[in-house]
């Protein structure tokens, strides 16, 4: 894996530090210290404002600009449309001035520099001294968190101390509508009404979509202010005097309001924010803190993982589990987890594959309400995707590879129109959600026509071979680097796995809940030949392998294609999407991502531990990693074959992928999704957590290197927590009724009385 890290932050076991300010790595920073609450996400941009390389980023989940894909040729079925999520309203706006100097640390003289993302409590601090230009030396300390417990409401305080000399400051608190889209260049946004009043605030209409953002402020500091306003912004400016050794503190209170949708007109829709704001802010800032704490408290009471012996994998998990709250917690089922979280703009704010495949486990075993949610939305964007379908000649349902609003809008089109096995991807959630939950209601309601719509998209895009074989052409598996191959194995075995779930679920459906089935099937203009066909399709796919080494084919073809020896490729050259040609890319066995080896991970009781060995032995030398979610699959597999020197390898890539910046693009966002592939890293991975079976499985290991670990899970309404160190694991049941467990290949019932097992027993 030729990827090194590029450390500068500090190992801490709770908090993210940084020791001084690296102006060269800004970005990188800004998106480290990035915080959120599932309906909104700030950059760590600092207050102030920064003249150097920054990204002032904002966001708003689900508000989102459009604009049209230009393709030089296009042709019918593919997207024309692009949505992209918008850099909203920079809420913590502030400037500082002193004897007519504007505090700007790209030029400012400072030192002391020290900032703190403390995972405990979700609150970032920053401080440094500033040396003016007059002589005068101030300590400045900043304070921001975004409310878990109030998903409208961010709070930001400063203090300012003279250290040196009386000194004579102006501080401005605003609201700016103008940070640009980073890949636009301009600001989407139309302002609508701006005033300052007991309430200092604005409204903002994005140009197309006709969405709305609403903020407003109140500082809560005896001071007289004065109104500032400019173009698309507004804001209250105070003088502050300070006498050697005073400080004085200053306390924000936001109201944030999202309007995706609305028929009012602006005057009734400003009135309208207006009360919610005032009803938002009557709350001071330590009460508010105190209900933001709460909620972290709760989260690391049952859901923190121990890690003893190796802090950098402890920091980092930590950083994930942090990160992962922050994205997604199950508010408002409207919402996703887009690739990049709420932290940066690359991939557009964009929902992928990737939310069921690897973020829907973290939420399965830690937020069950949140992992049905990640569903439900999947069910409210199901007419886009029967859209979507017909578009391609096909019937059912065809879910998209990038979405914010359940359209297509991936512009490289090969890989939006080839990449069908998102569609399976939304099958395996629903089955793995049932699985683990077994949310009989969301099945019927919600649960068995989504699978019905995904089976008829497969059955009319599969084709039968003169050989008798069904299977899937011109497609494109989870591995990015070989397009229009026929018969991708992760395609074919995960159809088939889609054709199964739905038969069990209708049988399921039509007897526990006749009357409910007959309702669909009258809805769907079902037919039961439609249940047989698909019987035939499942039971005739063709799965690529080679019989004599047990070795699965990727494609039709695969083990044809010229060997590249990827150890050969010279580091600068990575990633090779910014210094290959594409045909230079797609002409050897080199593979992006796992692919057969992600079978073996979903599906691990279909496959026995010796092909697991033969295939990972195989596919681990052709794979570059150039997705952020491949090393934690690689991880996994490794630790259940016995290969500890890789899991351990590819475990740190992960849990540390954006604080030491392996990708050197953390500065265009957080890795969102490949920081819950990290947690099924430990828990899959060392754990041996498995799903698929009869009963929830564990066969833990535990690293050489490490004392041992601890995490815990929630399943059938307990929490299960699992300890493993010297030699053995130990299981609990620390909230809820004892329940049964596969350990080690055997049932065991576990309660709250504590039993221990040896490794590998």
């Amino acid at each position: 894996m030729p990827k090194i890290a590029d450390r500068y932050l500090k190992i801490d076991p709770w908090k993210i530090v940084e020791e001084g300010f690296h102006a060269d790595r800004s970005q990188v920073s800004e998106s480290i210290f990035s915080l959120g609450n599932e309906f909104m996400g700030s950059r760590g941009s600092f207050d102030e404002g920064f003249s150097g390389q920054t990204l002032i980023g904002n966001y708003l989940n689900g508000v989102y600009e459009e604009a049209p894909i230009h393709h030089p040729n296009t042709y019918k079925g593919i997207s024309t449309r692009h949505t992209f999520m918008v850099n909203s309203l920079n809420w913590f706006d502030t400037q500082i001035s002193c004897d007519g100097e504007i505090l700007d640390l790209a030029v400012s003289r400072h030192w002391n520099f020290l900032r703190e993302l403390d995972l405990k409590t979700g609150i970032v601090t920053r401080s440094f001294v500033w040396g003016t230009q007059s002589g005068k030396e101030i300590k400045l300390t900043f304070r921001r968190f975004l409310s878990m417990d109030a998903p409208s409401l961010a709070c930001q305080r400063i203090e300012l101390e003279s250290l040196k000399g009386a000194a004579v400051a102006e501080v401005r608190f605003g609201l700016d509508f103008n940070p640009p889209h980073v890949f636009a260049g301009k600001s989407p946004w139309v302002e609508r009404k701006a005033e300052a009043n007991a309430l200092t605030a604005i409204l903002g209409e994005t140009e197309n979509t006709r969405q709305f953002a609403f903020s407003a402020f109140a500082v809560d500091e005896a001071a007289a202010f004065e109104t500032v306003s400019g173009e698309k912004r507004i804001g209250r400016k105070t003088v502050v005097e300070l006498a050697e050794g005073e400080a004085r503190t200053f306390t924000k209170r936001i109201a944030n309001i999202a309007v995706k949708k609305t028929e009012l007109d602006v005057s009734s829709l400003w009135k309208t924010c207006m009360e919610q704001a005032g009803n938002m802010l009557d709350v001071s800032y330590d009460d508010a803190l105190a209900a933001h704490t709460a909620y972290w408290s709760d989260v690391w009471k049952t859901q923190d993982i121990v890690i003893e012996g190796d802090d950098e994998q402890q920091q980092g998990i930590r950083y994930c589990i942090f990160q992962l709250h922050q994205t997604y917690h199950g508010v408002d089922a409207a919402n996703n987890v887009g690739a990049k979280g709420l932290t940066g703009e690359a991939y557009s704010g964009h929902t992928f594959w990737d939310t069921e495949t690897y973020c829907l486990p973290f939420y399965l075993f830690n937020n069950p309400k949140a992992a049905r949610n990640l569903l439900e939305y999947r069910y409210h964007t199901l007419p886009q995707a029967l859209d979507w379908s017909k578009l391609q000649d096909c019937t059912g349902a065809a879910y998209p590879m990038s979405t914010i609003d359940g359209t297509e809008s991936c512009g490289v089109w090969w890989h939006g129109n080839l990449e069908i096995h998102v569609s399976a991807a939304v099958a395996y959630g629903i089955w793995h959600y049932m699985k683990i939950c077994d949310d009989a209601e969301f099945l019927f309601s919600k649960g068995v026509e989504m699978l019905i719509e995904i089976s008829r998209f497969y059955a009319s895009r599969g084709n039968w071979s003169p050989h008798g074989e069904f299977g899937f052409y011109g497609v494109m598996g989870p591995d990015e680097f070989h397009t229009f191959v026929n018969n991708n194995t992760y395609t074919n075995v995960i159809a088939r796995k889609t054709f199964e779930w739905t038969q069990d679920a209708i049988e399921r459906m039509a007897t526990e809940a006749p009357d409910a089935y007959a309702v669909l099937v009258e809805k769907l203009n079902f037919q039961i030949s439609e249940k047989e066909a698909w019987e035939k399709m499942a039971s005739a796919m063709k799965i690529p392998m080679n019989l004599e080494t047990g070795v699965y084919e990727q494609h039709d073809g695969y083990f044809e294609l010229p060997h590249l020896d990827i150890n050969s490729i010279p580091v600068e050259d990575f990633p090779l999407y910014g210094s290959w040609s594409l045909p230079r890319i797609y002409r050897y066995d080199m593979i992006k991502q796992p692919d057969v080896l992600l079978l073996q991970l979903f599906f691990s009781a279909d496959y026995s531990l010796e092909s697991k060995k033969v295939n990972y032995e195989y596919y681990e030398p052709r794979c570059i990693h150039e997705s952020s979610l491949s090393p934690s699959v690689h991880s996994i597999l490794a630790a259940e074959i016995g290969n500890q020197d890789d899991a351990v390898k590819f475990s740190l890539f992960a849990t540390r992928l954006d604080l030491d910046n392996y990708n050197r693009n953390t500065s265009e966002g957080l890795h969102t999704t490949s920081i819950a592939a990290a947690w099924m890293n430990i828990v899959c991975g060392f754990g041996g957590m498995r799903t698929d079976g009869e009963l929830l499985a564990f066969r833990p290991t535990i690293p050489p290197a490490w004392k041992g670990y601890s995490f815990s899970v929630t399943h059938l309404g307990a929490i299960v927590k699992v300890s493993v160190a010297a030699g053995r694991a130990t299981f609990e049941v620390v909230h809820g009724d004892p329940l049964t467990l596969n350990i080690n290949g055997a049932a065991e019932e576990i309660c709250a009385e504590a039993k221990s097992f040896s490794l590998g027993e």
